[in-house]
């Protein structure tokens, strides 16, 4: 995995965008070939986090609308497709072949299109009389949305399909289980097609992820067999460019949600994590509301912000804890206001005219002054989105006393003394929303094996009275009795998550436009979280629990062996895993692991990728759980 899954995946764009050609094929001095890029909501969210409108009108791109809105007539232009093959998309397509809306048609399917399908868009060009114009169909295989070099998710917008409450709902269909199972499947089986790679496979028994696995072992054996169209061959021009030969295959981790209900749940401190907990991060973009206007008449505006690896600020500490943030934001403006401060001065000291020998040196500092300014007014503009940002955290934090419930968390997932009791927490009306409270009472009855029942309606009578929903800790009830009955125990054992703290905050405040988070005392401690520590051990093939549990499958075998009594072939390391959580991942996780890899990375290189079904934080996790408990109740 030499080059990144989001830089595959950007190639794989582009080669598109040029019309199926090689970027690396046209001649640098060659004319752009203008054309026109229709897309889904599908398409346009893989599309949206990777390029900007910038980057496709350097393409050629004069216009991107979406398939299904009011379009006129382009003529002389070639039109791209980049969606789904769902009936109402390719109704939509053979529409536009009848209405002759563009002189050459390039259709891009992100899921291999079926035959039957294929011969029902063939039909609709021909009674159109269009099928001249139709230059090339292509599958893309890339049905998945990359959000960083080394994190993917499978949900697309206003899509429930892949949630956690889609695949544990009480009056789920096995139908709706298989739909649900052969698109994850078919979407990983994309993000192998693009690092060209067949994965040794290894999940846990009888959950979500051992049915994605049985059918991903199938559909990789498949696909090997037949040696004419196989992806993995590697023998391609395109393979060797992109480097995805490798002596030794990646492993794919596949973990069900259900292993670890606790850290979806849990209230966070860094800032990418936090970013998405309280504003809502969604492919990459986050609303903020600000007040804007005159003291008496101002009015709250939202604004938008990008938050990619462009941003050098985001991808320096999209993974710090918020204090350093708030401090590495502070410094930014000081080095900005230097700066401004220094070329704000270069006027005063320009000669008068006895002094003409000076001037060609003062012409070269004035030049290079103004050669820097748009520069500086980039980062000018850069540190006041992330001053906007950290405000509006900070006036969370501030308001629901969120470092409180972050700490305390750590020391119930920590196993050690509360400083004062939950159900003080609880019964606070200073201290957090509803959702605040049954988001930590939750955690402690999952990190829990001794609450009773009578402790638990205690905690159910000072959640209603905070004004809270408790439907969830309906579902959470039964769940846990069931994991009791089916696993022991029934719960991974925590140690905490990303940091320990010593001494928390003495003083949290704003102070005039700037941003100051005083009196923390943080030792940066990298616990690993219950997925980390499964990760660990499969990696290392180490002589534990896990490797024992997690069936082994190695799809270029050439008889598909027993996956539940299968061993690992070779006792060495894995230096590259795919993880991979059925039922919706959190950018904790990710952090949690993308630290655990960096760690290693010194002593054996390792790569880890990060991928979900869907990406929810907390609040939309405990809504899914809310909605589970209400159909008990």
């Amino acid at each position: 995995m030499a080059v990144s899954l989001r830089e595959k995946q950007i190639a794989s764009l582009r080669r598109m965008v040029n019309l199926n050609t090689s970027v690396g094929t046209t001649n640098i001095g060659s004319e752009t070939t203008f054309s026109v890029l229709i897309y889904d909501k599908h398409g346009q969210d893989i599309i949206s986090p990777l390029l900007s409108v910038k980057d496709l009108r350097e393409m050629g791109v004069t216009l991107h609308m979406m398939l299904h809105s009011e379009r006129g007539e382009v003529p002389d232009v070639p039109a791209i497709y980049f969606c789904q093959p769902t009936e109402e998309n390719l109704i939509r397509i053979g529409q536009d072949f009848a209405d002759g809306l563009y002189s050459s048609y390039y259709l891009n399917f992100i899921s291999p299109i079926s035959r039957q399908k294929m011969e029902d868009l063939a039909l609709a060009a021909l009674q159109a009389g269009c099928q001249a114009n139709i230059k090339k169909v292509y599958d893309q295989y890339v049905n998945f949305i990359c959000l960083e070099d080394d994190m993917f998710t499978l949900k697309h917008q206003g899509s429930e399909a892949l949630s956690y409450y889609a695949i544990n709902r009480g009056d789920v269909k096995d139908s709706d289980i298989d739909l649900i199972m052969d698109s994850v499947v078919d979407s990983l089986f994309s993000v192998f097609v693009n690092l060209g790679q067949v994965p040794i496979i290894r999940c846990q028994r009888g959950n979500a992820a051992e049915s994605v696995a049985e059918r991903l072992d199938k559909k990789l054996r498949e696909n090997a067999r037949d040696t004419r169209n196989s992806f993995f061959t590697g023998f391609s021009t395109d393979s060797f460019a992109a480097g995805q030969l490798s002596f030794q295959r990646p492993l794919l981790v596949l973990i069900d949600r259900n292993v670890d209900l606790a850290t979806p749940l849990h209230h966070t401190w860094t800032y990418q994590a936090l970013t998405h907990d309280i504003l809502n991060l969604s492919l990459n973009r986050v609303s903020v509301t600000e007040q804007e206007g005159a003291h008496g008449t101002t009015r709250p505006k939202s604004k938008e912000y990008d938050l990619n690896n462009q941003d050098t600020f985001w991808s320096a500490h999209k993974g710090s804890a918020f204090p350093d943030v708030a401090a590495a934001v502070e410094k930014e403006l000081e080095d900005y206001k230097t700066a401004e401060t220094h070329i704000k001065g270069l006027k005063d000291d320009l000669p008068d005219e006895d002094a003409i020998d000076l001037l060609s040196d003062n012409t070269a500092r004035l030049t290079s002054a103004i050669t820097s300014l748009p520069e500086l007014l980039k980062k000018k503009a850069n540190i006041d989105k992330h001053m906007s940002i950290a405000m509006a955290l900070l006036n969370s934090i501030k308001s629901r006393k969120l470092d409180v419930f972050f700490e305390t968390e750590e020391k119930i997932m920590g196993r050690t003394t509360l400083e004062k009791p939950l159900l003080e927490i609880i019964r606070d009306p200073e201290c957090g929303t509803p959702k605040d409270k049954v988001r930590i009472f939750l955690i402690m009855y999952l990190c829990s094996n001794t609450v009773t029942d009578p402790e638990f309606n205690e905690y159910v009578s000072a959640l209603t009275e905070a004004g809270a929903d408790c439907k969830a800790l309906n579902y959470m009830k039964r769940w846990k009795s069931l994991m009791k009955i089916t696993a022991g125990s029934g719960m991974s054992e925590y140690t905490g998550g990303v940091a320990k703290t010593v001494s928390m905050f003495s003083k949290l405040m704003n102070q005039g436009s700037q941003l100051v988070v005083e009196g923390v005392n943080f030792v940066l401690k990298e616990n690993k979280l219950p997925i980390t520590r499964i990760v660990d051990h499969l990696m290392e093939l180490k002589n534990c629990e896990e490797d024992k549990e997690y069936r082994y499958f190695d799809p270029k075998l050439l008889r598909p062996s027993d996956g539940s009594s299968a061993t690992p072939r070779t006792r060495t390391p894995f230096q590259d895993a795919v993880v991979f959580v059925v039922g919706g991942g959190n950018y904790m996780e990710y952090s949690n692991l993308y630290s655990y890899a960096r760690k290693k990375a010194g002593a054996s290189n390792k790569r880890i990728i990060y991928g979900c079904t869907d990406v929810v934080n907390a609040e939309q996790f405990l809504g899914q759980l809310t909605k589970l408990g209400a159909e008990i109740s």
